[in-house]
């Protein structure tokens, strides 16, 4: 896949993951029918629409169209029995998990092995001080989950938002259904704050509303999304790879679709590479990158965690140490997104000091290696990006892209190697 030299070209990315479920959600709690355009289609999306149809909710996906026609239950959740498989989709166990408290029944979820190891603690107390009955089957803290709903009956509630931002975002899309307003007060600091906007956003796009206070969050009862037709935006986290290839090789790449005003924080990691020398040009619908002299940076990524392992793969090209900070809860993802990370860059020839929250980069001449995946689809994406430049690096097991981008190796080869 090496480019015969710097890459130059223009790309679309498939949709949003995080919006595509998010807009899902509300979809399926609406008055009337949502038409999703542009919706994702892959592993994780797939078993939120699966889920979805257990519950009860009818869906209907055009892959080959991108859309999704969703008929939406009022609020209702039909099914009062159900055993939902959310593969290792963080989205989907933690969106469900509050949008069955919605329901009248009997609700278990269960996923991939190491969804067993994700924790989902501070969703469950929080749901427990809402007057919903969940709870880590096994004891764990972790899925499974199994939640004995009779309705939400809403009220206060205290929420920790320093292990992941989708928690918050899970009782906030459920919240409008309430009996009760719902009113989620901050107990520590929020991570990955832009995806709450993006969940807020995608909420008053379908018709409802909250308020905002520096750690506190209202959603008035008695409102109701209705359905419509949604655009869904391009994947700025899967964006982020193609920006890489443009930083890493100096060549000059445009993703399409994407704004500085994208609802997806994620686009802020194009800062991150002007800061490292490249150039960033946004336009109205587009944003281009184009590679300069890198240099190390020391910068807190904890608002565009998704992409840490993107900025890594460019530290390797560049001069002097990198240090990314702010991201202790990367641990708690697909896979440990420092340590593992640390030693598929190690493996490379890097330098690498593993810290308590990120790790410091520092360039050393590279070599061929073997990239083990740990079925995370973004350290698959995102080392890659080594083999634009250094001979013999093998991605193991690069099926696992699937649970996002399932063409990303396609789309990598035409943009590196056009017709």
């Amino acid at each position: 896949m090496r480019p015969s030299g710097p890459i130059r070209g223009s790309i679309r990315p498939p949709g949003s993951k995080s919006i595509t479920n998010r807009a899902l959600v509300c979809a399926a709690l609406a008055e009337g029918d949502s038409l999703l355009a542009g919706a994702l289609d892959s592993e994780d999306t797939r078993v939120m629409m699966t889920a979805l149809m257990d519950l009860g909710i009818a869906v209907e996906h055009d892959p080959t169209a991108r859309t999704v026609r969703v008929t939406g239950g009022g609020g209702n959740i039909p099914a009062a029995e159900a055993r939902l498989y959310v593969g290792n989709s963080g989205t989907t166990v933690r969106f469900l998990t509050a949008m069955v408290a919605l329901g009248r029944g009997v609700y278990r979820l269960e996923g991939k092995p190491r969804m067993a190891k994700r924790p989902i603690k501070d969703l469950l107390d929080a749901l427990n001080q809402l007057g919903v009955d969940a709870i880590s089957e096994f004891g764990t803290d972790c899925p499974p989950v199994l939640v004995r709903a009779e309705g939400l009956c809403g009220g206060p509630a205290t929420i920790a938002g320093d292990v992941s931002s989708q928690f918050l975002s899970a009782l906030l899309l459920a919240a409008p259904y309430a009996r009760q307003p719902v009113e989620l007060t901050l107990s520590g600091p929020l991570v990955s704050q832009p995806y709450v906007e993006m969940t807020l956003a995608v909420m008053q796009s379908f018709g409802v509303t909250g308020q905002r206070e520096p750690n506190r969050f209202i959603i008035p009862s008695g409102q109701r999304y209705h359905g419509r037709q949604y655009a869904v935006e391009p994947d700025a986290s899967a964006a982020s790879y193609f920006f890489a290839a443009a930083a890493v090789t100096g060549g000059q790449v445009t993703v399409e679709g994407l704004s500085k005003n994208s609802l997806q924080g994620d686009v802020a990691f194009c800062d991150c590479l002007q800061k490292m020398g490249c150039t960033v040009d946004y336009q109205a619908d587009a944003i281009t990158v184009t590679g300069g002299r890198l240099h190390g940076i020391d910068v807190d990524m904890n608002a565009v965690s998704d992409t840490v392992q993107t900025l890594a793969a460019v530290a390797l090209f560049a001069a002097g140490p990198t240090t990314i900070r702010g991201v202790a809860h990367i641990r708690h993802k697909e896979t440990d997104r420092i340590g593992n990370l640390a030693k598929e860059l190690r493996k490379l020839g890097a330098e690498v000091e593993e810290l308590e929250d990120g790790l410091k980069i520092s360039p050393q001449p590279l070599h061929a290696a073997e990239i083990e995946t740990y079925d995370d689809h973004r350290m698959a994406m995102s080392l890659a990006l080594a083999g634009l430049k250094v001979p013999g690096v093998k991605i193991l097991h690069p099926e696992c892209t699937s649970k996002t981008y399932p063409g990303f190796f396609e789309d990598l080869e035409r943009l590196c190697n056009p017709p």
